[in-house]
């Protein structure tokens, strides 16, 4: 059965292809058709499901979408379910790191604690669908470090490690990350509602 992922990042596609095992993946790039989903909602859980939703009934495929963040405590949260357009455009990583270290630039370290979060969604072209999260916790560091993985990776230690995620291999990353965490929750949901 294949399940298209509701996304056209190919370092996500990779990493999400290495957590569903056992499933023929495939990303929006098999269809050209379909454009981007309004990420309208308010929390993940909305955004992964509306992309979900929205995949399933025009490719009439199952689908998968995530949404994700880094949420930073002294922020309140943010920049939570606007991290891929925190500055302002969308999907600029680089913009977006600058940006949120010119906010915390003057926060003492003991105060930069965070977590990332994702909240995964299946949905079915029958319109069943389902969300899990998985959350990441750690501390924000000023001084980027890692040229692994992507957005806010270069500046997030997760609790327990002194590297940052950019500095992991991605098989290390992917045991420990909210969207492995979330992802790994989801895949005997995938397989029950496949088998239902």
């Amino acid at each position: 059965m294949k399940i298209v992922l509701a996304t056209r990042n190919a370092g996500k596609i990779a990493e999400l292809r290495r957590i569903l095992t056992g499933f023929d993946i495939v990303g929006l790039e098999e269809f050209p058709s379909i454009g981007e989903v309004a990420e309208t909602g308010v929390t993940f859980e909305e955004n992964a499901l509306l992309k979900a939703r929205a995949v399933a009934e025009q490719s009439g495929l199952p689908a998968v979408a995530d949404d994700s963040g880094l949420c930073v405590d002294v922020l309140n949260g943010m920049p939570g379910v606007f991290s891929a357009r925190w500055s302002g455009r969308h999907g600029d990583d680089k913009a977006n790191l600058d940006l949120l270290l010119a906010q915390i630039s003057d926060v003492p370290a003991d105060k930069l604690t965070g977590y990332f979060a994702c909240a995964a969604a299946l949905a079915l072209p029958s319109g069943a669908s389902s969300v899990v999260e998985g959350v990441l916790n750690g501390r924000i560091i000023t001084t980027p470090r890692g040229t692994g993985g992507f957005g806010y990776d270069p500046v997030f230690v997760p609790e327990g490690e002194t590297r940052t995620t950019a500095e992991l291999s991605p098989e290390e990353k992917d045991a420990i990350s909210h969207r492995g965490r979330a992802f790994r929750a989801l895949a005997p949901l995938v397989r029950e509602m496949l088998a239902s």
